[in-house]
């Protein structure tokens, strides 16, 4: 097998979006994995998207009701734009957050599932986001579950995180499995 190369970036962000999706389509296709999932809230990383013809596509946007009840940062036109390029849009609830973020914001304390998230960002925000987003798409019927998938994240808007793994169903997330590193941030 060809020798593995992870690329860092000196600092996270949108301004590593396109490289992000060059090397995780690369990546793909290198490894014959036919599964790509993206965080996308808005839309604008997921239509940076270039030449991903041949792949199951999954966008995964954030959950309605997160910045304004009843809104999804995601405009109906811009889903559309997605769906016509053959995208598979998903918007569910958090894995790794959802109903206990209600919990420790209301009564304090950590709980289970934010210990879990809070120790996949030692690997940066984005591998918590990857393995989070992956179990939504499994979860949403787009991916099976224990097959390797490349998922694309950031550290707060665009993509700056890749990585291969093999995501399971939220109900058994602890069997998920981070097999490469493909891109990531340093700072």
């Amino acid at each position: 097998m060809p020798e593995e190369k992870i690329t860092y970036f000196e600092k996270g962000g949108p301004a590593n979006t396109e490289e992000t999706l060059r090397l995780a389509v690369s990546e793909a296709r290198r490894l014959g994995i036919k599964d790509i999932v993206i965080a996308s809230s808005r839309g604008d990383t997921a239509l940076a998207l270039k030449d991903a013809e041949g792949l199951n596509v999954t966008i995964v946007t954030l959950a309605y009701g997160q910045k304004e009840p009843g809104q999804n940062p995601m405009s109906a036109e811009v889903r559309a734009q997605l769906i016509e390029k053959g995208y598979n849009v998903c918007t569910a609830a958090h894995t790794l957050s959802g109903v206990e973020r209600s919990f420790s914001t209301t009564f304090g304390g950590a709980y289970p599932v934010e210990i879990m998230a809070h120790t996949l960002r030692m690997n940066g925000r984005g591998t918590k986001v990857c393995v989070e987003i992956s179990a939504m798409a499994v979860d949403a019927g787009y991916i099976v579950g224990g097959q390797p998938v490349v998922a694309v994240a950031g550290s707060g808007a665009g993509a700056d995180t890749a990585r291969v793994l093999r995501p399971e169903a939220s109900s058994r997330i602890l069997k998920t499995k981070v097999d490469r590193f493909i891109c990531k941030p340093i700072d």
